[in-house]
């Protein structure tokens, strides 16, 4: 069963759940699973994080835009919740009233979990009394968890306080923490498949268009938070990550001397390794950060980003 979810900020705490019925072999359910959205209201990012017995989860679950807010539809999901929720908060409709329009017309609503945080940060979460127990959600300061087919309200206990206590870090990362957290006190009972970690922000995609920062899915894994942990601090981070400003390397005639030994070595550059950092080194380092897919790291500075020059060594040093 799937679950809409539109993120608010809120500042409002609440914990809910709904009569549930037990749990039968025999019901093959869509989406059953554990979910968190939420925002960080100064960076102006919107995401989504989900963990599930149910294979591709990435697929369905989760929605959002950037300025507007974020939805998790889940247990026996109504689809369309996703575009429509957003259609929706991007009125400016609160949202309660997101929810309630959602709810209005679906027959099937009993079967249905939804969440759903507004671009002004109220939030609503509703789970069906059909949905299969454990059940239920909690709504928090600019989050809101749920989740069905969980071992326990310990699972959605542990989504919110997790994210709570991991204030002040990136979004991304708290998302991160709040799946660990719930998958470690029992998540969905049936097991673990799949898990997707969504992040928009305005201009936030590649090449500056879009707003899908980061958008990671692990289809079917045995362990797919962990795969999908991997993911983003190994290789999003690595390629997409923003450039620390604390980790810039300036390139000095030594540096620059390094920089045009490898990039000989590789080919990309054809002059003498001169420790000058002209238009022909710059040439090169840019042809060669784009062969290993790290163009979104390039500077037009004298600074080159601390994690290219730390991949360069790593991977074509001088004992390479």
């Amino acid at each position: 069963m799937l679950a809409h979810l539109f993120i608010l900020c809120a500042p409002l705490l609440s914990i809910s759940e709904t009569p549930t019925k037990p749990f039968s072999p025999n019901f093959n359910p869509y989406f059953t699973t554990f979910s968190i959205v939420a925002c960080d209201p100064k960076a102006e990012l919107w995401g989504v994080a989900v963990q599930s017995k149910f294979p591709f989860v990435g697929n369905g679950v989760a929605w959002a835009k950037a300025g507007v807010g974020a939805v998790a539809t889940q247990a026996y999901a109504n689809l369309a919740f996703g575009p429509d929720g957003l259609a929706l908060a991007e009125k400016g409709i609160l949202a309660q009233q997101i929810l309630d329009s959602l709810l209005a017309k679906d027959t099937l609503k009993e079967q249905r979990q939804v969440g759903v945080v507004d671009k002004n940060g109220n939030a609503a979460n509703f789970t069906g009394k059909e949905c299969f127990n454990w059940a239920g959600g909690k709504i928090g300061k600019n989050y809101v968890c749920q989740g069905n087919i969980l071992t326990g309200p310990e699972v959605v206990e542990a989504l919110a306080g997790a994210f709570e206590k991991s204030e002040g870090k990136p979004l991304a990362e708290r998302l991160l923490m709040a799946l660990d957290s719930a998958q470690k006190v029992g998540g969905d009972r049936r097991g673990k498949e799949s898990a997707h970690l969504l992040v928009v922000k305005k201009n936030g995609g590649y090449g500056g268009y879009g707003d899908r920062w980061i958008d990671i899915r692990v289809d079917d894994d045995p362990e797919p938070i962990d795969e999908l942990k991997r993911l983003y601090y190994n290789v999003h981070q690595l390629y997409f990550g923003e450039t620390d400003p604390k980790k810039l390397v300036k390139v000095d005639k030594a540096v620059c001397m390094e920089i045009q030994s490898v990039l000989k070595k590789l080919g990309y550059y054809k002059s003498e390794v001169s420790g000058v950092y002209d238009e022909a080194t710059r040439k090169a380092l840019s042809d060669w950060q784009g062969w290993e897919n790290l163009e979104m790291r390039w500077r037009t500075d004298d600074f080159i980003d601390g994690v290219v020059l730390d991949y360069m060594r790593k991977h074509y040093g001088s004992k390479k």
